[in-house]
Protein backbone atom coordinates (compact mmCIF):
# COMPACT_ATOMS: atom_id res chain seq x y z
CA UNK A 1 0.00 0.00 0.00
CA UNK A 2 1.60 3.68 -1.27
CA UNK A 3 1.81 6.12 1.73
CA UNK A 4 -0.08 8.77 1.03
CA UNK A 5 1.39 12.47 1.93
CA UNK A 6 -0.58 15.54 2.95
CA UNK A 7 1.05 18.82 3.04
CA UNK A 8 1.77 19.82 6.77
CA UNK A 9 -0.34 22.19 8.38
CA UNK A 10 0.07 26.00 8.83
CA UNK A 11 -0.75 26.70 12.62
CA UNK A 12 -1.30 30.58 13.82
CA UNK A 13 -2.41 31.46 16.83
CA UNK A 14 -5.43 32.77 15.80
CA UNK A 15 -8.00 29.73 15.08
CA UNK A 16 -10.07 31.54 11.87
CA UNK A 17 -7.01 32.62 9.93
CA UNK A 18 -5.41 29.36 10.87
CA UNK A 19 -8.45 27.91 9.30
CA UNK A 20 -8.33 30.17 5.98
CA UNK A 21 -4.36 28.64 5.85
CA UNK A 22 -5.31 25.39 5.08
CA UNK A 23 -5.36 26.88 1.66
CA UNK A 24 -2.35 28.30 0.39
CA UNK A 25 -0.44 30.27 -2.07
CA UNK A 26 -3.99 31.18 -3.42
CA UNK A 27 -2.21 33.60 -5.84
CA UNK A 28 -0.22 30.91 -6.71
CA UNK A 29 0.21 27.51 -7.50
CA UNK A 30 -2.43 26.35 -4.77
CA UNK A 31 -2.12 24.15 -1.67
CA UNK A 32 -5.08 22.42 -0.48
CA UNK A 33 -4.05 21.11 2.73
CA UNK A 34 -7.42 19.68 3.66
CA UNK A 35 -7.66 17.24 0.53
CA UNK A 36 -9.56 15.03 2.02
CA UNK A 37 -12.05 14.53 5.10
CA UNK A 38 -10.05 12.44 7.09
CA UNK A 39 -7.49 15.58 7.11
CA UNK A 40 -10.25 17.85 8.42
CA UNK A 41 -10.75 15.29 11.29
CA UNK A 42 -7.00 15.98 11.98
CA UNK A 43 -6.94 19.33 11.39
CA UNK A 44 -9.57 20.73 13.61
CA UNK A 45 -7.74 17.87 16.35
CA UNK A 46 -4.85 19.90 16.20
CA UNK A 47 -6.92 22.56 17.08
CA UNK A 48 -8.72 21.58 19.79
CA UNK A 49 -11.79 20.72 18.18
CA UNK A 50 -11.60 16.66 18.04
CA UNK A 51 -14.57 15.67 15.98
CA UNK A 52 -15.97 11.92 15.52
CA UNK A 53 -15.85 11.61 11.50
CA UNK A 54 -16.17 13.90 8.78
CA UNK A 55 -17.68 13.39 5.54
CA UNK A 56 -17.29 14.60 1.96
CA UNK A 57 -20.21 16.98 2.04
CA UNK A 58 -19.34 18.37 5.17
CA UNK A 59 -15.38 19.06 4.47
CA UNK A 60 -17.19 20.79 1.29
CA UNK A 61 -19.58 22.89 3.69
CA UNK A 62 -15.59 23.33 5.89
CA UNK A 63 -14.10 24.61 2.37
CA UNK A 64 -17.11 27.03 1.51
CA UNK A 65 -16.85 28.09 5.43
CA UNK A 66 -13.32 28.94 5.17
CA UNK A 67 -12.95 30.93 1.74
CA UNK A 68 -15.88 32.81 3.09
CA UNK A 69 -14.13 33.67 6.17
CA UNK A 70 -11.49 34.79 3.86
CA UNK A 71 -13.35 36.91 1.20
CA UNK A 72 -14.22 38.43 4.44
CA UNK A 73 -10.97 39.29 5.78
CA UNK A 74 -9.46 40.01 2.67
CA UNK A 75 -12.70 43.14 2.77
CA UNK A 76 -12.14 43.89 6.20
CA UNK A 77 -8.01 43.97 5.14
CA UNK A 78 -8.54 46.06 1.91
CA UNK A 79 -11.46 48.41 3.68
CA UNK A 80 -13.98 46.95 1.42
CA UNK A 81 -17.93 45.96 2.48
CA UNK A 82 -17.88 42.80 3.73
CA UNK A 83 -19.48 40.61 1.01
CA UNK A 84 -23.43 39.61 2.05
CA UNK A 85 -22.75 35.89 0.94
CA UNK A 86 -19.64 35.43 3.26
CA UNK A 87 -21.72 37.13 5.89
CA UNK A 88 -24.55 34.64 5.42
CA UNK A 89 -22.29 31.68 5.13
CA UNK A 90 -20.29 32.70 8.48
CA UNK A 91 -23.33 33.61 9.99
CA UNK A 92 -25.33 30.27 9.59
CA UNK A 93 -21.90 28.56 10.69
CA UNK A 94 -21.81 30.39 13.92
CA UNK A 95 -25.53 29.63 14.79
CA UNK A 96 -25.52 25.74 13.08
CA UNK A 97 -23.10 24.05 15.93
CA UNK A 98 -23.69 23.64 19.74
CA UNK A 99 -20.12 24.15 21.33
CA UNK A 100 -19.61 26.12 24.58
CA UNK A 101 -16.42 27.50 26.33
CA UNK A 102 -14.79 26.36 29.22
CA UNK A 103 -12.34 27.56 31.77
CA UNK A 104 -9.61 24.93 32.29
CA UNK A 105 -7.63 24.40 35.65
CA UNK A 106 -5.05 26.91 33.86
CA UNK A 107 -7.09 29.40 33.36
CA UNK A 108 -7.70 28.78 29.42
CA UNK A 109 -10.34 28.89 27.22
CA UNK A 110 -11.17 25.80 25.66
CA UNK A 111 -14.07 24.64 23.72
CA UNK A 112 -16.61 21.31 24.19
CA UNK A 113 -18.53 20.53 21.30
CA UNK A 114 -21.80 19.17 21.96
CA UNK A 115 -22.22 16.21 19.68
CA UNK A 116 -18.30 15.98 18.37
CA UNK A 117 -19.62 16.88 15.03
CA UNK A 118 -17.95 19.17 12.06
CA UNK A 119 -21.19 21.54 12.65
CA UNK A 120 -19.99 21.98 16.12
CA UNK A 121 -16.50 22.91 15.32
CA UNK A 122 -17.26 25.00 12.34
CA UNK A 123 -19.80 26.73 14.66
CA UNK A 124 -16.74 27.73 17.33
CA UNK A 125 -14.39 28.87 13.87
CA UNK A 126 -17.47 31.08 12.42
CA UNK A 127 -17.49 32.77 15.63
CA UNK A 128 -13.76 33.16 16.13
CA UNK A 129 -14.16 35.13 12.93
CA UNK A 130 -16.83 36.75 13.85
CA UNK A 131 -15.40 38.43 17.01
CA UNK A 132 -12.10 39.26 14.29
CA UNK A 133 -14.02 40.74 11.35
CA UNK A 134 -16.29 42.83 13.90
CA UNK A 135 -12.72 44.07 15.40
CA UNK A 136 -13.51 42.77 18.93
CA UNK A 137 -9.79 42.21 19.38
CA UNK A 138 -6.58 44.28 19.65
CA UNK A 139 -5.19 43.95 16.37
CA UNK A 140 -5.88 44.41 12.72
CA UNK A 141 -6.19 42.10 9.53
CA UNK A 142 -4.17 42.47 7.01
CA UNK A 143 -2.89 40.59 4.12
CA UNK A 144 0.42 38.83 3.33
CA UNK A 145 2.71 40.75 0.86
CA UNK A 146 4.01 37.95 -0.54
CA UNK A 147 1.97 38.17 -4.13
CA UNK A 148 1.90 34.38 -4.62
CA UNK A 149 0.34 34.02 -1.05
CA UNK A 150 -1.66 36.77 0.08
CA UNK A 151 -3.05 35.00 2.91
CA UNK A 152 -5.05 36.75 5.44
CA UNK A 153 -3.43 36.95 8.72
CA UNK A 154 -4.43 38.69 12.29
CA UNK A 155 -1.35 41.61 12.92
CA UNK A 156 -0.94 41.72 16.71
CA UNK A 157 2.70 43.16 16.47
CA UNK A 158 3.50 46.31 17.68
CA UNK A 159 2.23 49.17 15.22
CA UNK A 160 0.12 46.18 13.16
CA UNK A 161 3.10 46.81 10.60
CA UNK A 162 4.05 43.30 10.23
CA UNK A 163 3.97 41.85 6.29
CA UNK A 164 4.23 37.92 6.02
CA UNK A 165 1.56 35.89 7.47
CA UNK A 166 4.70 33.80 8.63
CA UNK A 167 7.61 34.67 8.76
CA UNK A 168 9.28 31.21 8.31
CA UNK A 169 7.28 30.91 4.67
CA UNK A 170 6.42 33.85 2.98
CA UNK A 171 8.83 36.30 4.90
CA UNK A 172 11.66 34.44 4.62
CA UNK A 173 11.09 33.38 0.67
CA UNK A 174 10.69 37.09 -0.35
CA UNK A 175 13.84 38.05 1.42
CA UNK A 176 15.91 35.61 -0.56
CA UNK A 177 14.24 36.25 -3.54
CA UNK A 178 15.34 40.14 -2.83
CA UNK A 179 18.74 38.66 -1.79
CA UNK A 180 19.76 36.91 -5.23
CA UNK A 181 18.32 39.64 -7.39
CA UNK A 182 20.46 42.02 -5.64
CA UNK A 183 23.25 39.42 -5.81
CA UNK A 184 22.79 38.87 -9.70
CA UNK A 185 22.72 42.82 -10.14
CA UNK A 186 25.45 43.33 -7.81
CA UNK A 187 27.58 40.52 -9.99
CA UNK A 188 26.21 42.21 -13.89
CA UNK A 189 27.09 45.46 -12.49
CA UNK A 190 30.83 44.17 -11.47
CA UNK A 191 31.22 42.25 -15.05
Amino acid sequence: MAVVYFPEFRLGKVLATSFTATLSERCGEALERIPVPSRLVDWLAVNGLAVDSCTQSQLDHARELRESIHAAATAVANQDPLPSSAIQVINDCSTRGLASAILTAEGSREWRLSSASVEDALSVIAADAISLLAGEREGKISLCASPTCRAAFFDTSRGCTRRWCDMNTCGNREKKARFLANKRKTSSLAG
